[in-house]
C-alpha cells in the first residue's frame, strides 16, 4: 500500500508558477513510477507527466511540454512538479499517481494509487 498526498496548489495569474508535491509513504514507492494528472471540470483526466523509479526516463503530455519539469527526491519520498508560464487551460484538480504496471504509462489505468488531488487555478 502506498498513500500519497499532493500540496502546493492554488490561485495565479496567468505566466506565473507553482510548485506542487506529492509526498508517499508506504512500502512500495520506491520501486514505482509516479505520474501527475490534471481534470478539468467537465472533462477527462489529463494526462501531464511521468518519472520513472530511478528518474531514468520522463515524459511529457504535449500541452505541458517545456513549461512543466517532473522530479524526485527519493530521500524524501517526493515528486514535485515546477509548472512555469502558466496558462487559465492549467484550471484543474492535480493529482499523483503510482504504478508498477508495463505499458503506457500515459494512461491513467496503469496506475494503482492516487492521491486526494490539489486545486490549481489559473487566472487570465
Amino acid at each position: 500500500q502506498v498513500q500519497l498526498v499532493e500540496s502546493g496548489g492554488g490561485l495565479v495569474q496567468a505566466g506565473g508558477s507553482l510548485r506542487l508535491s506529492c509526498a508517499a509513504s508506504g512500502r512500495g514507492f520506491s520501486s514505482a513510477y509516479v505520474g501527475w494528472f490534471r481534470q478539468a471540470p467537465g472533462k477527462e483526466r489529463e494526462f501531464v507527466a511521468v518519472i520513472m523509479k530511478d528518474s531514468s526516463w520522463i515524459d511529457y503530455g504535449d500541452s505541458v511540454k517545456g513549461r512543466f519539469t517532473i522530479s524526485r527526491d527519493s530521500a524524501k519520498n517526493t515528486v514535485y512538479l515546477q509548472m512555469n508560464s502558466l496558462k487559465p487551460d492549467d484550471t484543474g484538480v492535480y493529482y499523483c499517481a503510482v504504478g508498477t504496471q508495463s505499458g503506457v504509462l500515459s494512461h491513467w489505468a496503469r496506475y494503482d494509487y492516487w492521491g486526494q488531488g490539489t486545486q490549481v487555478t489559473v487566472s487570465s
